[in-house]
């Protein structure tokens, strides 16, 4: 069996499945793919120093080893803080008006990719592949190619991938996307994000493209692109259901809710996520029916991200404004309809939660797959289970079918699913949860992993047949 190496911005090392309870989904997986088969997570150490040395720190962990990088301040600033999260995060998830195309971000970017892979050669073994994550590194794969690595290689885009019309804004798109074809599998989070690179690839470059297999042809490169959807560890996930914790917070917003029936949305801070047109909803809702305020209770779990980055304090002092103002308008002296928690809470904690919630609301604006609504789904009561709002524009749309499926920018829409959702018969949605919950079952992260790692074999790759469907995937 081939040792793995998987790359990612950050490293993260759980201490096993069920200890792990504030760990998301990817660590989960990755260190479950490590530990069988042996090998090194490769990353950034999240910390800064003067001068670029590219030192490696190496721990042994549970079966592999941890291997990380410091980077120079101004590394940090143009490479992450920069290029990745001011120009392609807001240009993957269709928000143009908000990506910056500075030559500054994009040489730090090449540079910290290059950087990478110098650090990286050493490590890596002759049978060794290459698993490498997110839009952080997409030209790694081409840097080592160029200094004669010719193991597998592979790739997983866990954001969306944007239509060519909006891509071709991106200053030097053909290089990045040739860069990308250096590696032999490119995954990507859902049919939708892979059909809109294929057509990238045919259109743009001209590559000789196979829509039946994903095989790309282009000077001499020849990559396979596929979806494979990201799941959650489902048996972990319910076996933090059955802890203290998880109860504890369970009856801890079943009991202050005072008989009003919750609706929950956890999304990390960011304006993908549509948190404010959520908000426009539930006033338009509250507008409607005034006696709401004793009826409903909205909890909005926010977490902060990328405080040094202008967008993201701008949507927290968005939402805390709109927040403050619907509180002001709809609450009575005893009882606010809205409570905006910005702060995150460990996984077991957040299976309380949801469980306590009878609307889960996850309507992003634009998402590469969602595990929230997933998670949702896995903590359900299957006697009493809740609904789950989910927008159409999320990834886990095109498995998670039986949701109430909504477009996050029309206001009436989600608010007439909010609505339909707190009358829902229980066997409507007794029904509509037992087929989520199959989904959710079925398609977990550890099987994601396993795919992904089996297609990146050669005897896998050379076969080539896959269609290009979530369940094949």
């Amino acid at each position: 069996m081939s040792r793995l190496i998987v790359v990612s911005n950050r490293v993260s090392v759980t201490k096993g499945r069920g200890a792990a309870g504030a760990q998301g989904g990817l660590a989960v997986a990755m260190n479950g793919a490590l530990r069988a088969r042996g090998g090194i997570w490769f990353g950034w150490s999240g910390k800064e120093v003067d001068e670029f040395t590219g030192q490696l720190t190496m721990q042994r962990a549970d079966g592999f080893t941890t291997a990380t990088i410091d980077l120079e301040p101004h590394d940090v600033e143009e490479y992450y803080n920069g290029y990745a999260n001011r120009t392609i995060w807001p240009l993957f998830h269709y928000r143009i008006d908000l990506a910056e195309y500075e030559n500054e971000f994009g040489r730090g970017y090449e540079r910290v990719n290059e950087q990478f892979a110098n650090s990286l050669i050493p490590l890596v073994e002759e049978e060794d592949i290459i698993w490498v994550q997110d839009y952080h590194f997409l030209p790694l794969g081409e840097r080592l190619r160029a200094h004669g690595l010719d193991n597998r290689l592979g790739l997983f885009l866990h954001i969306p991938w944007p239509p060519a019309r909006l891509l071709v804004s991106l200053p030097y798109h053909e290089r990045l996307v040739e860069a990308m074809l250096h590696y032999d599998v490119i995954g990507f989070q859902s049919v939708e994000w892979l059909e809109s690179f294929l057509h990238y690839c045919r259109k743009e470059l001209h590559a000789e493209v196979d829509e039946a297999t994903g095989t790309i042809r282009h000077k001499g490169n020849v990559t396979t692109a596929r979806a494979f959807p990201i799941g959650i560890d489902h048996s972990e996930f319910l076996a933090l259901g059955e802890t203290d914790e998880a109860k504890r917070a369970y009856e801890r917003l079943a009991s202050s809710a005072r008989n009003r029936t919750v609706v929950i949305g956890v999304d990390r801070l960011d304006y993908s996520k549509g948190l404010p047109e959520r908000i426009d909803a539930m006033e338009r809702l509250f507008a409607s029916h005034e006696d709401m305020v004793n009826q409903l209770l909205y909890i909005q779990i926010a977490p902060p991200s990328r405080e040094d980055v202008q967008s993201y304090r701008q949507i927290r002092a968005t939402l805390e404004r709109k927040t403050g103002q619907f509180n002001g308008a709809h609450s009575d002296v005893d009882l606010v309809p809205i409570r905006y928690v910005n702060r995150g809470f460990g996984r077991a904690e957040l299976f309380g939660f949801y469980r306590a919630a009878k609307i889960g609301l996850v309507t992003p604006i634009r998402d590469g797959m969602n595990l929230v609504a997933k998670e949702y789904v896995a903590a359900q009561d299957p006697e009493d289970p809740g609904v789950l709002i989910l927008s159409r524009f999320a990834g886990a749309a095109e498995q998670l079918t039986d949701a109430l499926l909504v477009n996050p920018l029309n206001h009436e829409e989600v608010t007439r699913a909010i609505w339909t959702a707190l009358h829902m018969p229980l066997a409507e949605r007794k029904a509509r949860w037992e087929k989520l919950y199959r989904v959710v079952r079925d398609a977990d992260v550890l099987g994601w992993a396993d795919d992904f790692i089996t297609a990146l074999t050669p005897e896998e790759t050379q076969k080539s047949s896959a269609p290009l469907t979530p369940a094949a995937a």
